[in-house]
């Protein structure tokens, strides 16, 4: 994903959100986040004006580096619905006492979201105990940081006997490349240029059999979804007629439009859509995912991080932090 500092992205989003706001105050706009970098089917309605169509407003498009820097723009107003938010990022803010919500699970992809070892080292999962006392780049907060700490526990790795590096994905790989850290861990258009210069050590298989997943969802702050849910559904109807007509249609055409909204060539698209999965309306709302499993992932996340010292401490549920109604309006569209 296309990085830039919080702080710009933030002011940003405030230019782009100018005179936007929720529709129960009477305004006629939206401004939405999103990720540059992560090529989705959604993009491609995004480029035909399908959400301005469905919603009737225009829809100001913002991209953010991180899925906390999302959180950020939430709070403060200038932002009201983020989509491929990363579940760490967001299970931090809720734990922190945002008052946000899950409304869609955007995107599930394993194998997009990994850390990846400089290949000088060569070190790999049946060796991968050497990497106490290793320099590593982490993008806090996010999923990626959820999948390192998970994947150190699971080798058996001191975390204190590392230096851990805050590092959004792009960073991180131009720092892997220069040998100024040792290993790194990042998703989308960042994880591929880290593994022009190393190796991951668990695959999204491996990584899934431990329990250690890796979906984004689409969030809103609870107090816009309540005075403007139909508004959320459309939104969400958009998103779901977009995923279907990908997996219809998986054309060079298509993927094409795609590429562009996500600032991709078609090469590096198609490798990263490859490697993505958009679950149905149907499935996010089963128990497998927004029915009941989300929550209770959502509540071992927090549990990690407080165990991990990222932040202060967990709710007892994740639960209310789920909200089905305005998917489950979209499904009767």
């Amino acid at each position: 994903m296309k990085k830039t500092t919080t702080a710009s992205v933030l002011a940003a989003a405030v230019m782009a959100a100018s005179g936007s706001a929720v529709m129960a105050d009477g305004h006629e706009e939206l401004t939405v986040a999103y990720f540059l970098e992560w090529p989705m089917p959604m993009m491609a309605a995004k480029a035909s004006g399908a959400y301005e169509e469905a919603l009737g407003m225009k829809v100001n498009w913002v991209s953010f580096d991180t899925g906390t820097a999302m959180s950020a723009a939430m709070a403060s107003g200038d932002v009201q619905i983020a989509v491929s938010q990363g579940v760490p990022p967001f299970v931090v803010a809720a734990s922190g006492g945002q008052d946000l919500q899950v409304v869609d699970v955007a995107v599930s992809y394993s194998d997009n979201d990994n850390c990846v070892v400089s290949t000088s080292l060569e070190i790999d999962k049946e060796n991968a105990s050497e990497l106490a006392g290793k320099k590593v780049a982490v993008p806090l907060g996010t999923a990626a940081h959820y999948g390192f700490l998970r994947q150190m526990d699971h080798f058996g790795i001191p975390l204190d006997s590392l230096q851990v590096l805050d590092m959004a994905p792009d960073q991180g790989a131009a720092a892997l490349s220069q040998g100024a850290v040792d290993f790194a861990c990042g998703y989308g258009g960042g994880l591929g240029r880290m593994k022009e210069h190393g190796n991951v050590l668990l695959t999204g298989d491996e990584k899934e059999a431990l329990g250690i997943l890796v979906f984004d969802v689409t969030s809103a702050p609870a107090s816009f979804i309540a005075e403007n849910g139909d508004v959320v559904a459309k939104f969400l109807k958009v998103t779901a007629d977009a995923n279907t007509t990908w997996y219809a249609n998986p054309t060079d055409e298509n993927l094409a439009v795609i590429a562009e909204q996500a600032g991709m060539d078609m090469d590096a698209a198609k490798a990263a859509i490859a490697t993505m999965k958009f679950p149905s309306v149907e499935d996010q709302l089963s128990q497998t995912w927004l029915g009941g499993n989300a929550a209770t992932f959502m509540k071992g996340v927090a549990d990690v991080f407080v165990e991990a010292g990222s932040i202060d401490s967990a709710l007892g549920s994740y639960e209310n932090a789920v909200n089905t109604g305005p998917l489950q309006a979209a499904s009767e569209m």
